[in-house]
């Protein structure tokens, strides 16, 4: 039996101000082949195997985590960082979080280089972390990007560098924290 979540949206009747309140009807929920589906005045909205699981993380003790990511099967290990009673022998998860914005600023501009036929490969991120106190958190992060020695034009400069100061984890990350960006043609 397939089930699924109905939402029929309908702006409430009478004089209201603000054209954002919606009334919501539910008819039917539940899950369909383990992901959970949902329907709008009968036309189908979104499957949420497109949000579907994408790691599992397990504390294994001594402030370590093991954490696999389950499409591809690949395993990543976190350690508290030596000034926060760890060992420091694999990556921390602020270590991963400031790294994570280096990765994605050169996936994005690969993306982007692709279908113009511009070449990065080599382009390397130098990655550095600031920690701030009370509470604890990282405060900066300072990534140098150092390009491989061909004549950029200054349109590519240009598409390059917006593109990486607008990549997903960039935009994701709070306003307050400092994203300090070097680009090295």
């Amino acid at each position: 039996m397939k089930n699924f979540i109905y939402l029929n949206l309908q702006k409430p009747k009478g004089d209201f101000s603000s054209d954002n309140i919606f009334r919501f009807s539910f008819f039917t929920f539940g899950i369909v082949k383990n992901t959970l589906s949902y329907i709008c005045k009968g036309k189908f909205i979104q499957n949420m195997a497109d949000n579907a699981i994408t790691s599992t993380v397990i504390y294994t003790g001594g402030l370590r985590t093991s954490a696999e990511h389950l499409k591809s099967g690949t395993k990543i290990i976190t350690d508290a960082p030596t000034d926060n009673h760890g060992k420091g022998e694999a990556f921390s998860p602020t270590d991963l979080m400031a790294t994570s914005l280096a990765t994605c600023m050169l996936t994005v501009m690969g993306i982007a280089c692709q279908s113009r036929n511009i070449i990065i490969d080599g382009t390397i991120a130098e990655v550095t972390k600031i920690m701030a106190a009370n509470p604890r958190r990282v405060a900066e992060i300072h990534i140098k990007l150092t390009f491989p020695p061909i004549d950029y034009t200054d349109e590519q400069k240009k598409l390059l560098e917006l593109t990486a100061r607008t990549c997903p984890v960039a935009e994701s990350l709070h306003p307050n924290l400092i994203q300090n960006i070097t680009f090295v043609f």
